[in-house]
């Protein structure tokens, strides 16, 4: 038997959220799950009891996993079982673990493992808006240390009202969608994607998503007191030394000091604040160190941090030496490589991304296979973060979830600038080769160069900034940084990358890793953030302002067509017949689809030729035939009593013997007619009844001088049956 515990969250427009325990995966430490209409989550957390020797951080792990049986639904591939984690599903941990992960004790170093299960789904509302609740819930009602609870809502602003977790279908016509994590007191992270809106807009959904975050933390606070979990295990993780650490500071901050104020490179900068810990760990034997070592280098470690962020908050120096407020040194380049159909180098800084372009064809897309999410990509975006851009000497392992992440962020950034009717499959590639603050910023600039260059017509141009903070007694005093240094978001209080173009806002992602963050901090954040692109926009426009008005020589060419849908099988053809025949005839690659009740057809070829001539053939077959055009038509067969003229693909008229010529013939011969012949004809009249076509080809000729009519012959064979073509 068991003791179900659950609390119900009102959302305002009729939906409810409820949250139970005690009844699934009680072996865990803390187990829940979460319903929202038929979708519903469990989440899990199970904690070590002590840490592992040597851990000096937090190792929390976070994964979300969809079982395709919550929608009724068979995993594809031979296998017929869930496999790899998808992007969606690494992307959807990621916003967990961002909101979870600072409020574990900093002291804490036991291994942590979240995991959350999407069990059931309705295909309406979002399971991805409810994992962050699901998450800080299970560790609500657990044991485990946690300074939560916290919880995560989707805002989007929709006909221009903000709704707080949409569903699909009210999603897709949004003008902004964040997701926002908070604790009852505190933003912990902001990620969204945005259709150019104002500052002032994303403030107001940040603030929306807060309120509705309060309640859903207010419901954890019950649950656990209901639970009985009010109370957390107690640890030790840690051994410290207090002597110790007086030690450290006072024989190596004011040469660490000396360091951050001296402006120095980033390599230099680590060879010297190495050889200041080396120096003072000399003084100590090698049984010393064996005890001491580890807290010897966190506490110099604080040290670090200490000095750099009193060189801000005390002086304004930075540690290479900027103000606050100044963007490092940008150059870039564009069509730096021969091969790729569009590349481009941004570097700002220490910070280099090059960046190339492929344009393909519809065989390129990306095909997508998730649980609620199956469909096409058009338009990818792949960064790449190898470990010599940072001069590390370790192999690289594959694509990670920092990888899709920030790859995500700039894909974001940039997708709503491309044209919605843009015929061409579009894969940007950002490889980092050089990396000191804000890679995936440098990917968004340097992707916006390369889509220029590669002659995509972008309807504007994106730059990204990432900004820091430092502050302290709760955002009483504090510093902005535009344009953040490695070290800077490493020892600081803020990660805040921010993307748009000239007139607003397109991708945000926001970490805060301290409390007490005001509205007034993130606004004022927001507007040096802007201050901060236009710069980095007006230097980019400085080296390309606009797209190539062609693509490059070797780049794909494609046409797109829009046919009416009865039109789809005859383009096809009987087995594929006929649009087979037309790529073999004219070398072109031809693909159609339905698409909102239409038939979307795309040409691509290796000449403008090609796909003229493959464009023609399609025109020919789906246009519809008007009484008075001319025609060049060729004459498929001959009857005594006139000629059967194809003169549309698939379309033959009767050219009647008395409309072949002013002068009357007694047979097709003396008009020196044959089958096969091309001959240009007037569409005159089409029968109403049986829709069959009467052509002239005399009405295009010169009447003669003098010519009188004469009675017109019996034209009895006019809606006599064709004889039947061979296929």
């Amino acid at each position: 038997m068991f003791n179900a515990i659950s609390k119900t969250i009102e959302l305002g427009d009729g939906r409810t959220i409820t949250i139970e325990t005690g009844k699934l995966a009680k072996q865990a430490d803390g187990s829940v799950t979460v319903r929202m209409g038929n979708t519903m989550l469990l989440a899990t957390v199970c904690a070590a009891k002590d840490a592992n020797p040597g851990v000096d951080f937090m190792p929390l792990q976070v994964e979300y996993k969809e079982k395709f049986s919550a929608f009724g639904r068979f995993p594809g591939g031979f296998t017929k079982r869930e496999g790899k984690a998808s992007d969606y599903e690494v992307l959807t941990s990621r916003l967990v673990d961002r909101a979870l992960r600072p409020l574990f004790p900093d002291d804490y170093h036991a291994e942590v493992f979240v995991n959350i299960i999407l069990y059931s789904a309705d295909g309406e509302d979002m399971p991805d808006a409810l994992a962050g609740l699901a998450a800080s819930a299970a560790l609500a009602v657990s044991d485990v240390p946690f300074n939560g609870p916290i919880s995560e809502v989707r805002v989007a602003h929709v006909d221009g009202n903000f709704v707080v977790n949409p569903t699909f279908s009210e999603l897709t016509k949004a003008d902004m969608d964040i997701m926002v994590g908070a604790t009852m007191d505190n933003i912990m992270m902001v990620e969204g994607e945005m259709s150019e809106v104002q500052e002032s807009d994303l403030l107001e959904a940040i603030k929306v998503a807060h309120e509705a975050i309060k309640v859903q933390c207010q419901a954890q606070l019950e649950l656990s007191e209901a639970s009985g979990k009010l109370v957390k295990r107690e640890y030790s993780h840690e051994e410290n030394d207090e002597e110790l650490r007086q030690d450290v500071r006072a024989k190596c901050y004011d040469k660490v000091y000396a360091v951050v104020a001296s402006g120095s490179a980033k390599h230099e900068r680590a060879e010297a604040f190495e050889k200041i810990k080396e120096e003072y760990k000399a003084n100590f034997t090698e049984e010393e160190l064996a005890v001491k070592g580890e807290m010897i280098g966190r506490y110099y470690h604080d040290v670090e941090k200490e000095a750099m962020r009193r060189a801000i908050l005390d002086e304004g120096k930075r540690l290479d030496g900027r103000s606050t407020t100044q963007i490092r040194p940008i150059w870039s380049e564009v069509d730096c490589l021969p091969g790729p159909h569009g590349s481009a180098i941004f570097t700002r800084g220490e910070t280099q991304s090059l960046t190339t372009v492929t344009l393909g064809t519809k065989s390129d897309e990306k095909i997508i296979d998730d649980v609620l999410n199956h469909g096409k990509e058009r338009f990818l975006l792949h960064y790449n973060f190898p470990p010599f851009s940072t001069g590390e000497a370790r192999p690289s392992r594959g694509v990670g979830r920092r990888e899709i992440g920030h790859g995500n962020l700039a894909h974001r950034a940039l997708k709503g600038m491309i044209p919605t009717d843009y015929p061409y499959v579009i894969r940007v590639i950002s490889d980092i080769l050089e990396s000191n603050g804000s890679s995936s910023m440098a990917t968004v600039c340097a992707g916006t160069l390369a889509l220029m260059d590669a002659g995509v017509q972008i309807k504007k141009p994106v730059s990204g900034i990432a900004m820091g903070l430092i502050s302290e007694n709760k955002g009483q005093n504090y510093a902005i940084l535009s344009d953040i240094l490695g070290d800077e978001d490493h020892l600081g209080d803020m990660d805040f990358k921010v993307t748009g173009t000239k007139d607003g806002i397109t991708a945000t992602q926001m970490d805060i890793k301290v409390d007490g963050l005001s509205y007034e901090i993130l606004e004022n954040a927001l507007a040096q953030a802007r201050e901060g692109r236009m710069h980095i926009l007006g230097k980019i426009t400085e080296t390309m302002s606009a797209p190539r008005p062609d693509l490059k020589p070797h780049a794909p060419r494609i046409e797109t067509l829009i046919i009416g849908k009865e039109f789809i099988g005859a383009v096809i053809g009987p087995g594929g017949k006929i649009i087979q025949g037309i790529q073999e005839k004219t070398g072109a690659t031809i693909a159609i689809e339905e698409v909102d009740g239409a038939g979307r057809i795309e040409v691509s070829g290796t000449n403008k030729g090609v796909i003229d001539a493959a464009m023609k053939a399609i025109k020919g077959i789906v246009a519809v035939p008007e009484v008075g055009e001319v025609y060049e038509g060729k004459i498929s067969s001959i009857m005594p009593y006139g000629a059967f003229v194809e003169f549309m693909p698939r379309k033959d008229g009767l050219l009647h013997i008395s409309e072949v010529d002013w002068k009357r013939l007694e047979s097709l011969k003396e008009a020196g007619l044959k089958e096969g012949d091309t001959v240009e004809v007037k569409l005159v009249d089409i029968d109403p009844k049986t829709g069959k076509f009467k052509l002239s080809r005399k009405v295009l000729l010169p009447k003669p001088e003098g010519y009188e009519e004469r009675p017109p012959r019996q034209e009895r064979n006019f809606n006599r049956p064709r004889p039947s073509r061979p296929e």
